[in-house]
């Protein structure tokens, strides 16, 4: 079975989607959002798949813990996770105040830290840990710069567990998707109030020539709980070669 944070909209819903099509039983996490996570397991359903919601927020250590908890009395055990839940805000370094650094701090890197300590006890031997990290971490645009830090932290912490489970057969991986068509990247785009010239800016600057998908992500992430188990302790950046 699998979990997924953040998996009630997003990047997050289309892995957990994918997973249920590969025949995972998913477990999606969420923190607010509940009409949507409950909308991602009827579609999970509507396509055959087996799913779940269950409210988990990331950075609640005891929340964490019962969600890992609850998906091995309920399902038998845990074979895969991905970690996609995250917190964005976008402003100049000097204009963030504490409270929207530290939202983005408790999700993004001790959320991070407490699911990835659950799924290093947890996961089972021949199973996969995934982070979603983000190629901003490469870019470095400007308004960006709590976010990012808190996504190259991300990065370190996967390169580091994936070298402590030695011996366990366990792979730990980092996807980093570009810009990617959501909700939150249409918001994010749409609070800049240069909507449609930041987007065609950015498809401009994207070799590949277009904005990413959520699809782009989820296949990288069922590639690497797949076929690509002999990848291991790297970050994976899906981003239409932006970065």
């Amino acid at each position: 079975m699998a979990i997924v944070t953040g998996g009630s909209r997003g990047i997050g819903r289309r892995i957990a989607e994918r997973l249920a099509q590969a025949g995972y039983v998913v477990l999606v996490s969420y923190r607010s959002d509940q009409t949507n996570a409950e909308d991602t397991v009827a579609a999970i359903a509507a396509a055959g798949g087996t799913a779940r919601a269950l409210r988990a927020d990331v950075s609640d250590a005891a929340a964490v813990t019962q969600l890992f908890d609850t998906a091995e009395r309920e399902f038998g055990g845990v074979d895969v996770v991905v970690h996609a839940a995250a917190v964005l805000v976008t402003k100049p370094l000097v204009d963030l105040d504490l409270d929207e650094v530290d939202r983005m701090l408790h999700t993004n890197l001790r959320g991070a830290v407490l699911v990835n300590q659950q799924a290093a006890r947890k996961v089972r031997a021949g199973g996969s840990i995934i982070n979603v990290s983000s190629a901003i971490t490469k870019g470095t645009a400007p308004g960006y710069s709590v976010y990012a830090a808190t996504k190259a932290a991300l990065e370190a912490l996967t390169l580091t567990l994936a070298r402590e489970l030695r011996g366990r057969d366990i792979t730990v991986n980092a996807v980093a998707p570009g810009p990617t068509d959501t909700e939150m990247f249409s918001t994010d785009l749409t609070n800049s109030g240069h909507g449609e010239q930041m987007r065609q800016a950015i498809v401009d600057a994207t070799p590949l020539g277009r904005i990413g998908r959520p699809d782009d992500a989820a296949e990288v992430v069922l590639a690497l709980v797949g076929p690509l188990r002999w990848v291991h302790g790297q970050t994976i950046h899906a981003s239409g070669g932006l970065v």
